[in-house]
């Protein structure tokens, strides 16, 4: 019979949870151990650390401390797991609790430039849907997944993420690195702490899975991460009640959940995993809209404008060109930006309130990547959500 091992919450924030670390290393000690089999059962917190709730104004929004993102609930030691096996981890059952939001930060999102908030929505949930005073007339399914999930990057992992991200932010790129500001825990990532120059930040993904913020990860589904230390280092939070494909302002539909996990190591198997997988039996079907519209994106912009994913790039022809040549990540951002339009002109809601409903709902999905130099990017919504 497996046995149910509970990783409890405890304090008012991650500062008093003993359970709880906001940056990634090596040197992160178990908070608990399980064996192979067993239920593994996450009490998490919000991916904002509980600086949000049913009062919060768009100015405390404004003023929110980022260097407390994400507090993650773990990790499990995983009796068995060496570096060089595989981790199948499934996700058994995701219970929310009863408050979510979605907020638009100042600085951050992906339309950081066009509507740059701040913007907050309470959402209340349950086990069907989640509905809004700020946004009145939305329901939105409940469609839940771990945005964090992961296992403990070994050393090399830690060289090479500070390597790479620190010459991408050195040269200008949107990198966050090591901040021992409201580091977790203290011991390790603190002022003068050892790994306070090492600590990862939690928002990037990597080699060992973490902020990955894919929808397929509900409950039925299995992740395979490579293992990377003794004992793997299992640990989730950034739970996401529903979300759709891009997350587009920064947040999704975020919430606190009691999560349920059940592993097995797959002895070798992680010698050829790079990055982690995703199985499932149909979780791709259950996040399929009924009735729905889509908006076409292209590569396209105005003269002038230099799209925030190229400034850093410094290129002095991005400016002068209205047309980019295989371009996703504009074709995207034409896509979205369209979408928001449509939202506001056909629904009536300001473009804040139809950015948080893209994040919330809104799939962003490649169409081709070949028909040079205009790839197509769709924004899907489901129309189902408007309650009519």
């Amino acid at each position: 019979m497996a046995n149910t091992v509970e990783i409890k919450r405890s304090g008012a924030t991650a500062k008093d949870d003993p359970n709880c670390f906001n940056r990634l290393h090596w040197a992160l000690e178990p908070v608990a151990h399980a064996r192979p089999g067993d239920y593994i059962v996450y009490e998490t917190r919000d991916a904002f650390d509980d600086q949000f709730n049913w009062s919060t104004t768009p100015a405390d929004v404004a003023a929110c401390d980022l260097n407390r993102v994400h507090p993650m609930t773990g990790p499990v030691h995983i009796e068995g797991a060496e570096r060089g096996d595989a981790l199948a981890v499934t996700i058994v059952d995701i219970a929310p609790y009863d408050y979510g939001y979605t907020v638009i930060v100042p600085g951050f999102g992906f339309l950081r430039d066009v509507i740059p908030g701040p913007f907050i929505a309470n959402w209340k949930l349950d086990r069907l849907c989640a509905v809004s005073d700020q946004i009145p007339g939305v329901r939105v399914p409940m469609c839940a997944f771990p945005g964090s999930i992961g296992v403990l990057p070994g050393k090399p992992e830690v060289a090479a993420a500070l390597e790479r991200e620190g010459a991408l932010a050195a040269a200008g790129g949107f990198a966050l690195m090591p901040e021992p500001a409201r580091a977790l825990p203290a011991a390790l990532f603190a002022e003068g702490a050892p790994y306070a120059a090492e600590g990862l930040r939690t928002v990037a993904p990597r080699e060992n899975g973490g902020n990955m913020d894919i929808k397929a990860m509900q409950v039925g589904s299995t992740v395979l991460f490579p293992v990377l230390v003794e004992g793997a280092g299992l640990w989730t939070g950034d739970i996401h009640f529903a979300q759709g494909d891009g997350e587009v302002c920064g947040t999704a539909v975020e919430m606190a959940a009691r999560v349920t996990l059940k592993c097995e190591v797959i002895k070798g198997g992680g010698k050829n995993i790079v990055f982690p997988h995703v199985t499932g039996n149909g979780q791709l079907r259950t996040t399929e809209p009924g009735r729905f519209h889509a908006i076409v994106g292209m590569p396209v912009k105005k003269k002038g404008e230099v799209p925030p994913h190229l400034a850093y790039l410094d290129s002095p022809k991005v400016a002068a060109l209205t047309n980019l040549s295989e371009d996703l990540t504009l074709a995207a951002r034409d896509a979205l930006l369209r979408m928001i339009d449509w939202i506001s002109e056909t629904r009536g809601y300001s473009r804040e309130q139809a950015y948080a409903i893209c994040a919330a709902a809104v799939d962003l999905r490649i169409g081709q990547l070949v028909d040079v130099p205009n790839i197509i990017v769709s924004a899907v919504i489901p129309l189902d959500i408007f309650v009519e």
